[in-house]
């Protein structure tokens, strides 16, 4: 069984587009849904339960993926953003891959939901290239984490003490248990709101010197980057 966890704040908008993506796959298996809420004002609930979603409560997006995975039933656990869309044939693709591959955490590479070519070369440089070729040597997964449940729960979760690239130390310390692989034949789009809000280049070198900050010092747990959930317009 799958279960697809989506942590979420005041995310109506983007929940809707989410959820229909999923429910518009094919799969021939069983799947369920849980939204973990971090109180959230608008509609987020009313959708999440329309569509027959499990919800619990969340919090901070590392809170909330783990108490979402807490009441999973599923032995795959499948992390996805609120503001993500999955493309046609994303699970029968992924899970043709996985077993091809014998993976057992996985990540995907990301493409904008528009069809702006700045935004396609900005993802593709200071991402998708990036962690391809790094996938043996540095894991790193964000926006869509594809993980076997018992691994989840030998690493612990998500560390909650992390302020800043959770999914990313996450994945890293899973890969000392399982096989990890970035998928080649799908991929997620994402919203580009968190761009355009705080600028590509000032975020390419917020997630850089965070990225120097993992490898040389450690996880990120003070408020050095001044990371806020769910501020994109």
């Amino acid at each position: 069984m799958l279960s697809i966890i989506i942590p979420a704040l005041n995310e109506q908008d983007n929940l809707k587009i989410l959820l229909d993506s999923i429910k518009n796959q094919e799969y021939f298996g069983d799947y369920e849904i849980i939204v973990a809420d971090a109180g959230s004002k608008d509609k987020t609930k009313e959708i999440a339960l329309a569509y027959k979603c499990i919800i619990c409560q969340g919090g901070l997006p590392a809170k909330g993926r783990n108490e979402g995975a807490k009441i999973a039933k599923g032995d795959w656990l499948l992390f996805l953003d609120a503001d993500t869309i999955l493309p046609d044939n994303f699970f029968i693709n992924t899970f043709k891959e996985i077993n091809e591959r014998n993976l057992q955490i996985a990540s995907y590479k990301l493409l904008p939901t528009s069809n702006n070519k700045k935004s396609k070369f900005y993802l593709n440089f200071f991402y998708n290239w990036p962690i391809e070729f790094l996938q043996n040597i540095l894991a790193h997964g964000a926006d869509g984490i594809l993980i076997k449940k018992d691994i989840f729960e030998k690493v612990k979760g998500f560390d909650e003490s992390i302020k800043l690239a959770e999914d990313h130390h996450m994945i890293r310390l899973a890969c000392k248990i399982g096989k990890f692989g970035i998928i080649k034949n799908t991929f997620i789009y994402i919203s580009e709101r968190r761009f355009v809000t705080d600028g590509w280049l000032n975020t390419g070198i917020k997630y850089l010197l965070c990225e120097l900050h993992m490898i040389f010092i450690g996880p990120v747990k003070s408020d050095i980057f001044n990371y806020k959930f769910n501020h994109y317009k």
